[in-house]
């Protein structure tokens, strides 16, 4: 089975055309990673400023306790807010890189299908057992790969999860240490 110029030229700008899709989600989510830096790092300068010039305002010890303590929740809020948004920006650069690889593996999936059932019309006569079994190591391999998706997908989701309950366990936590003091 031999493929034509024109496939071989179609496949090559077909995979071209994804690279620099590719490329283009890859510094879409750099940028906005720059941008959520950039906002983070203004807003802790102004905080900074302005914690800065309470301290200078404090009369005594205790004052300086409670303005410390005060600070502690709405730090670990903060935190767990740049957390999520950093963490909303990995999943979806990795949700674009898997719709990508998720609709390359279907082509190449069809492109294999199709030439299985080529090779099997043009088969000699007597080999219906060996296309038989080819087909059925095709249809295995795509199987395995639905279930590796679904596995990936549901380990996704459980990371998602978990990572919003240690969010919101540090948030909770912060919140008792404040009262604490």
């Amino acid at each position: 089975m031999m493929l034509t110029a024109e496939q071989i030229m179609a496949s090559h700008k077909a995979n071209i055309e994804t690279l620099f899709g590719l490329t283009h989600k890859a510094f879409e989510g750099v940028e906005k990673l720059v941008e959520l830096n950039v906002q983070a790092t203004k807003a802790a300068l102004a905080e900074t400023a302005n914690h800065t010039q309470a301290v200078m305002g404090v009369k005594d010890a205790q004052e300086l306790l409670a303005l410390q303590a005060s600070m502690v929740q709405p730090l670990a809020e903060k935190t767990a807010a740049y957390s999520r948004h950093l963490y909303d920006i990995a999943s979806a650069a990795g949700a674009d890189l898997g719709k990508t690889f998720e609709g390359q593996a279907a082509e190449v999936q069809k492109q294999i299908v199709g030439l299985v059932d080529s090779a099997a019309k043009n088969a000699p006569a007597g080999s219906e057992t060996a296309v038989a079994a080819l087909k059925s190591a095709v249809a295995a391999a795509n199987n395995a790969f639905e279930s590796v998706q679904k596995a990936v997908k549901q380990a996704g989701d459980m990371a998602e999860a978990n990572f919003n309950n240690v969010a919101a366990t540090a948030v909770n936590a912060s919140k008792t240490v404040a009262k604490k003091r």
